[in-house]
C-alpha cells in the first residue's frame, strides 16, 4: 500500500486525534498533555521514545535495516494566545489559548508518517521524529538545539513543513533557497514623568513621545533601507495608562522586524534604538529598548528542496508542485535547525479558509493524508531499502 493510501484509509482516526487537539490548545513550552499523546501514540507502534528535550519536546526514533543514513522530521504542537471566534463542535475548551496556526495538524501529520514507516519499515537507516514546542516566538527550536537534540538524534537532513490555506490541496509549493524571513521582537519603554491629565504642563507625556515615534519608525525601511532588500517593521502593541485623568509615567510599544538578512536585522535595530532615543530626548524622555532576535532565516538547501519537490510530485503530479515559489515574510523558527543541518521545508495547501493567525482560523484536515504521506516519501527517497540477493 502507498504512503498516500494508507494515510486516506486512516482518515478518520487522523481528523478525529486533529480534532481533540484542537479542542485542547496548549501554548508553547507548556504542551503537556499534547506530548504526552505524542509519546503515548509512538510508543504503541514500536517507536523509540525520548521525552523532555528542551522542555516539552518529544523525539522518536525507527530504525530499519543497518544503514547509517539517517533523517529528521520536524513538527511544532503549540497553539497561540488569543481567543478562538468559531463554534465549531471541537472549538477551544481554553479560554485565550486557540490553534490559529494548525500546529495541530502538522503534529497529526508527523504522527502519521510515524506509524506508516513503523508498520512498512520501508526504509533502510533511522528517522528521528522531531515533536517541537514553543514555536510561535518562545524558543523551542533553540531550547532543543540547547538540549543536544542533534547530537543526541544526528540527521544527515531534516525535513519540515507548514500547511497553506489559500494553495489547493493537494498542492506543494517550496522556495529554493531563501524561504522564509528572519523575525525579530522588540519592546520600546518609554518613561517621562506622570502628571494630572488637566496639567499637562506638570508631565513629561510618554504617549505623546510613543505616538511620535510610532510614525517615525515607519520611515526606517522607506528610507534607509535598500529597495532590493525587504524588511518590515510593524508596531503591534502599545500599553500605558490606567485612568482617564492621568498621564502615565511610562509607556510600552512592542513589535516585530521581518527581513532576509541578518545585516539589515542588525541596521533595523540600530536604527529603533536612535529613532526612540532621539524622539525621546526631543520631549526630556528616556527610551529603553529590548530587541530580540526570535527567528533566523528559513534557507532550503537546494539539492534537499529539489528532493524534497521530487517526493511531491510522485504522490500529487508535477503539476501540483511549484517549485520556484518566491520567499514569504513570515517567520519559523525551524530555520534554526536548519542553519545546523542542511534540509528543506515546504508548504502544503491548505484548501480554503481563514489565514493562519486568524480567530476564525481552523486547520483543514483534508491536508493531512498528503502532508503525512510527503513525510514518509521522503524518508523513503532518501534512505532506500536496498535490494537483497
Amino acid at each position: 500500500m502507498s504512503a498516500l493510501a494508507f494515510m486516506k484509509r486512516h482518515y478518520d482516526e487522523m481528523a478525529a486525534f486533529r480534532q481533540d487537539l484542537h479542542a485542547h490548545p496548549e501554548i508553547g513550552m507548556q504542551e503537556y498533555r499534547t506530548s504526552d499523546l505524542v509519546a503515548r501514540k509512538l510508543g504503541e507502534w514500536g517507536i523509540e521514545v525520548h521525552r523532555g528535550i528542551g522542555g516539552t519536546g518529544v523525539v522518536g526514533v525507527l530504525r530499519a535495516g543497518n544503514g547509517a543514513g539517517s533523517i529528521g522530521l520536524r513538527a511544532d504542537m503549540d497553539a497561540l494566545p488569543m481567543h478562538e471566534a468559531s463554534q465549531l463542535s471541537y472549538r477551544s475548551t481554553k479560554p485565550g489559548v486557540m490553534h490559529a496556526c494548525g500546529h495541530d495538524g502538522h503534529t497529526t501529520m508527523l504522527l502519521g508518517a510515524a506509524r506508516y514507516l513503523a508498520e512498512t519499515r520501508h526504509f533502510d537507516g533511522t528517522v528521528n521524529f522531531i515533536f517541537q514546542p514553543g514555536e510561535e516566538g518562545v524558543g523551542g527550536a533553540l531550547a532543543m538545539l540547547a538540549d543536544g537534540l542533534l547530537e543526541r538524534f544526528p540527521s544527515d537532513a531534516l525535513f519540515g513543513m507548514h500547511n497553506r490555506p489559500g494553495l489547493p490541496v493537494g498542492a506543494f509549493s517550496i522556495a529554493p533557497g531563501l524561504a522564509m524571513a528572519g523575525g525579530a521582537f522588540f519592546d520600546v519603554v518609554i518613561t517621562g514623568k506622570g502628571a494630572h491629565g488637566a496639567r499637562p504642563e506638570d508631565s513629561i507625556d510618554p504617549v505623546l513621545v510613543a505616538g511620535q515615534l510610532i510614525s517615525a519608525l515607519q520611515s526606517i525601511v522607506s528610507r534607509n533601507v535598500p529597495p532590493a532588500d525587504v524588511a518590515v517593521v510593524s508596531v503591534t502593541k502599545m500599553s500605558g495608562g490606567d485612568a482617564y485623568n492621568v498621564i502615565p509615567h511610562s509607556v510600552t510599544i512592542g513589535g516585530t522586524v521581518r527581513c532576509f538578512k541578518s545585516s539589515i536585522m542588525e541596521q533595523i535595530k540600530t536604527l529603533i534604538a536612535r529613532t526612540a532615543d532621539g524622539i525621546a530626548a526631543a520631549f526630556g524622555a528616556r527610551a529603553e529598548l529590548d530587541f530580540r532576535l526570535i527567528f533566523a532565516p528559513t534557507v532550503n538547501d537546494l539539492r534537499h528542496a529539489q528532493d524534497y519537490a521530487d517526493a511531491a510530485a510522485e504522490l500529487v503530479g508535477e503539476t501540483h508542485v511549484d517549485r520556484d515559489a518566491q520567499p514569504v515574510m513570515g517567520s519559523e523558527d525551524f530555520g534554526f535547525m536548519l542553519e545546523k543541518v542542511p534540509g528543506a521545508y515546504i508548504l502544503a495547501g491548505g484548501g480554503d479558509g481563514a489565514a493562519p493567525h486568524h480567530p476564525l482560523y481552523d486547520y483543514n484536515d483534508e491536508t493531512t493524508p498528503y502532508g503525512a504521506a510527503l513525510y514518509a516519501r521522503i524518508v523513503e527517497r532518501g534512505l532506500p531499502r536496498r535490494n537483497t540477493p
